[in-house]
Order: structure tokens, then C-alpha cells, then sequence
């Protein structure tokens, strides 16, 4: 078969390919990255090795891209991106905040917070948001997103591929997570990121949308409340269940306003290929 004509690693009957056509994982990415920046290694690797200051919007739309392109590219484009990303991180460098030994970012235990915060948030937000998933679903999008992980560098046996994995992972590692000053300055920066006059989202038409701050802020506000109650708690709030459901009510509400409006603005060009690809090919069969 054509490389041109494959689904990719997962396809239209994964969980992973239900849980990603979901527009309001938007706020899934920033709540994975609100949580990142608690364990204090990664987050001195980010801080020493990205333009995010500088470049927040370019950097969003350069790791939208890499996520649908594991998601929904083909299994040849997704290999590739893979070996971009590893061959990166394997320059990068930083010093540990505390002992100031210096470390690579490719660490396979930095690696694999990152992987799981962020896989962690995907399915979480949407379920919360009203997606009706299974706990079955919930662990087949787990164990599907191993295939992630091999891609920048992780041996899949050690990455949690269940609910259950994933809980005593958070578990173990809540030791090593504090608010740091770099932790502090990273949520300040993700709650009042420097707007664009235009901002242009990642739809499938060139849609530019100046989002006035309010607006922004609703989302940050919602992304801090789906936290987990232990990460609120480090970053000062209160683990309260009535902050819970607020946050659940928040981000339902965002997906029934985000499911009215046409779906051809919402679906980026790589998720259409993916798409289409897969039209093809039950088409041929």
C-alpha cells in the first residue's frame, strides 16, 4: 500500500481518532501545560531551550501541527515528525534548578511526564466536557497512545496504558512537583500571554479572530479549574469538588458552543487529510 493511502497509527475506529476530533481539547493543551510546569526539571528544560516568550504563538502552532500529525498523518509522516522531535531534544540541554547539574531534556522520565500530562488531559477534558466514553475507551486511548510515546524515544512497556497506570504514575511522582519560581512565571505567562491584534487559529479556512483578553481568560480559568485538586493545591488554590463542577459546566458548555457552529471551520487541514484518506481506502475495500 502507498504511503500516500495509509490512515496513520491509529485511524478512524480508534478511541484516539474519537477523542481528537473534538474541538475542545483546546483547553486540554493549556491545562497539560499548566500541569508541566509543576515538575521543576521540565520545566528548566523548557525554560532553557524555548522561545516560548517570545514566540508563544508560533510555538502553539508548531506543536498543534506535531500533534496532528501523530494523530491523524500518515504512519510515514508521523515517523518523520517523530525523529525531527528526537533529534532535537538529543542537542538540547538544561541545569537542574536545584543541584545545577546539567541534564538532557530527553530524559526518558521528563519524557515521560510530558507524555502523560498531556494524554492525560486530552481524554479527561473531553470526557468532563461531555464526550461519552467508556472506562474501556478510557484505557484503549491510554494504551493507543503508547504508539506516541515509541515516537519520541519512549519504550512503550513504561508508559502507563491504563486509567489505573496513569493514577499511580501521578501518585508516584507528586514527590519531585513543587511551585517553583519558573512554575509561577510559566502560569502567569499562560494566563496573560501577550495577544496578537489578530489572532489566526488553527481552523480550516484562514479565519482571523481578534479574541478580546476576557475571552482568553475564560479558557485559562477553565483549564486551571480541570486540574487535578493535588495540582491546584500547589498552585495555591483549593481542591474543593465545587471547583470541579464548575470547571465540568465551564468546559460543557464551551462544547455545545463549539458543536453550533459548522464543523468544516473547526477541522484543520492534516485531521481533513486524515480524513479523507480513510474515505478512500473503506471506499477501495
Amino acid at each position: 500500500m502507498d504511503d500516500s493511502e495509509d490512515v496513520g497509527l491509529f485511524g478512524p475506529g480508534s478511541v484516539t481518532w474519537k477523542v481528537h476530533e473534538e474541538p475542545v481539547l483546546m483547553v486540554a493543551g493549556l491545562r497539560s501545560l499548566y500541569l508541566q510546569a509543576l515538575h521543576p526539571r521540565a520545566m528548566a528544560g523548557v525554560a532553557q531551550n524555548s522561545n516560548y516568550r517570545t514566540d508563544a504563538w508560533g510555538r502553539l502552532m508548531r506543536t498543534s501541527t506535531y500533534v496532528a500529525t501523530t494523530l491523524f498523518g500518515t504512519t510515514a509522516e508521523a515517523e518523520a515528525a517523530g525523529r525531527r522531535i528526537r533529534a532535537r531534544h538529543a542537542r538540547m540541554r538544561a541545569r537542574d534548578p536545584v543541584t545545577g547539574a546539567q541534564f538532557r531534556v530527553d530524559e526518558p522520565d521528563l519524557l515521560r511526564w510530558v507524555h502523560v500530562t498531556e494524554v492525560e488531559s486530552f481524554v479527561t477534558t473531553a470526557r468532563r466536557a461531555g464526550l461519552a466514553l467508556t472506562d474501556a475507551e478510557v484505557d484503549r486511548y491510554y494504551t493507543e497512545q503508547r504508539r506516541v510515546a515509541a515516537l519520541i524515544g519512549l519504550d512503550p512497556a513504561t508508559v502507563p496504558g491504563t486509567a489505573e497506570e496513569v493514577e499511580r504514575y501521578y501518585r508516584d511522582v507528586r514527590p519531585e512537583l513543587r511551585m517553583t519560581r519558573e512554575a509561577a512565571e510559566t502560569a502567569l505567562f499562560l494566563t496573560v500571554p501577550p495577544i496578537p491584534w489578530k489572532v489566526s487559529l488553527p481552523l480550516r479556512i484562514g479565519l482571523n479572530l481578534g479574541p478580546p483578553r476576557w475571552a482568553y481568560l475564560g479558557l485559562a480559568g477553565t483549564a486551571v479549574s480541570l486540574l487535578p485538586a493535588w495540582a491546584r493545591r500547589l498552585y495555591g488554590g483549593l481542591g474543593l469538588p465545587t471547583t470541579a463542577l464548575s470547571a465540568d459546566v465551564s468546559v460543557r458548555a464551551l462544547r455545545l458552543a463549539l458543536r453550533a457552529l459548522p464543523q468544516h471551520l473547526l477541522i484543520g487541514p492534516i485531521q481533513m487529510a486524515g480524513r479523507e484518506r480513510a474515505a478512500r481506502l473503506t471506499a477501495a475495500a
